[in-house]
């Protein structure tokens, strides 16, 4: 059971301005659905109450709840940034397909000319609606729906803008492209809510990348859905960034539907943060899909980062492999909830699923909770999950071999991070997350001996 939070009035009266300003513009559906989301959004609430409320039973959503988040005006974009100021905050390469959003509406003058850049149908979403674009009525909101949570419903409510990306059937991409989604900082206590549909198409393959990053120091609330439609055949290599600041509140929400023969390989990483939570869910809905979910995240101070990832094994002879990881220091907290459902004609399903975890103060916590529902009996499954200190003997003995133990700690917490990043076939994104980790990691030399 959820509960609302005690005041609606920013979010009441941001929507209603939204309602006003698209009566003339919006087509009715879009209209209709804005209407449909409100009011469940409006029933539903956040999920502050944490007693038979098993999603969130570990986050608190209060802080983010009371604090009433405001929709920054539609009406242009900030010209200020530039293209400089993103390199020192996302990656960035010149030879991907580059689309960026400003507190969640597209900034044409530093995207990518998509018109000359792909053969890819990319577009911003508020352009596809402006054209009345097919695809749009059809799959938006119908794999992350209204009913899904408040979240998913507040995002609906407030859908202006965010990505169209439409593969056609056969294209192979050959270049990535990538989403990069800017908090500006430019309108205190904001919220943004981006939104990303993906269809690829049969037997087409596509590498995307969806970077949330800030230029703000203060606090603010980014609500962001995705979802993804795989056709019969089609690939697509996925990956997620989430760099938000040390005072923000995230909470982003995936959605996946698989056709047969379509794979996805999709990896998360994560430093920053208040809270932040990722709803990850994949649905293998018909034979020989198959999805390897991996992920990476550090926390610091008294960060808080949230990962429910749910992997629908609904159709016989599907695969799935899921793989996350997490670095914990100070007094931060995190939390792993993985399901794999397997339903019951979904017989010869290949499912393994682990979580690992690596605390670097006594006073860190992770709260692991993998767990697997099968109601086929000609399977293979398994789960498991870890969570400890770095080995004090390990740690002894490279210091027997001349390290100091700040230089032996450092070396042991990037071989265990450098399982997921090693597992990025981009090699400048791997290159960058790699460089971004080592560089995060504890500088200060650490207690590991002196633990048991």
């Amino acid at each position: 059971m959820t509960q609302a939070p005690t005041k609606l009035g920013t979010y009441q009266t941001g929507f209603e301005a939204l309602r006003q300003e698209a009566e003339a513009t919006d087509p009715q559906w879009l209209r209709d659905l804005r209407q449909v989301a409100w009011s469940r959004f409006n029933k539903l609430g956040f999920p502050t109450a944490r007693r038979g409320n098993e999603k969130w039973k570990y986050t608190n959503v209060r802080p983010l709840a009371a604090a009433n988040f405001e929709n920054p005006p539609a009406a242009g974009v900030p010209e200020n940034i530039t293209v400089g100021d993103l390199r020192h905050t996302a990656p960035w390469n010149d030879s991907w397909t580059n689309l960026v959003f400003l507190d969640g509406h597209f900034a044409r003058h530093l995207s990518s000319d998509t018109n000359t850049a792909s053969q890819i149908g990319i577009t911003s979403l508020a352009d596809a609606i402006a054209s009345e674009n097919p695809v749009l009525q059809s799959q938006l909101a119908k794999h992350a729906t209204v009913d899904d949570d408040g979240f998913t419903a507040l995002n609906t409510a407030f859908l202006q803008d965010g990505a169209l990306i439409d593969v056609p059937a056969g294209h192979i991409a050959s270049d990535p492209v990538h989403l990069i989604f800017v908090t500006t900082g430019q309108q205190a206590h904001a919220a943004s809510y981006p939104r990303t549909l993906l269809i690829a198409g049969a037997n087409s393959r596509v590498n995307v990348l969806e970077s949330y990053v800030s230029l703000a120091e203060s606090s603010y609330f980014t609500n962001a859905v995705t979802e993804f439609v795989l056709e019969d055949g089609s690939q697509l290599e996925h990956y997620r960034l989430l760099l938000e600041n040390a005072d923000a509140f995230h909470v982003g929400t995936v959605r996946v539907q698989q056709g047969k023969d379509s794979s996805m390989s999709s990896a998360s990483f994560a430093k920053g943060a208040a809270m932040a939570r990722q709803d990850f869910q994949v649905t293998l809905g018909a034979p020989g899909a198959s999805c390897s979910l991996n992920g990476l995240y550090m926390t610091a101070a008294e960060q808080h980062i949230d990962n429910l990832i749910n992997i629908d094994h609904a159709q016989p002879h599907t695969k799935s492999r899921l793989f996350y990881k997490g670095i914990l220091d100070d007094k931060s907290k995190a939390v792993f909830g993985g399901t794999v459902l397997v339903r019951k004609d979904a017989q010869k399903t290949d499912a393994q699923q682990t979580d690992k975890n690596l605390l670097l103060s006594r006073e860190a916590e992770v709260d692991s909770k993998p767990s697997l529902l099968i109601y086929a009996d000609d399977v293979q499954c398994s789960h498991g999950a870890t969570a400890g200190h770095i080995d004090k003997e390990t740690l002894f003995y490279m210091q027997s071999r001349g390290l100091d133990r700040e230089t032996a700690s450092r070396i042991l917490i990037h071989a265990f991070a450098s399982q997921i990043i090693d597992t990025v076939e981009l090699e400048p994104l791997r290159n960058y997350l790699d460089d971004l980790f080592l560089t995060s990691m504890p500088t200060a030399s650490l207690e590991f001996g002196d633990r048991e």
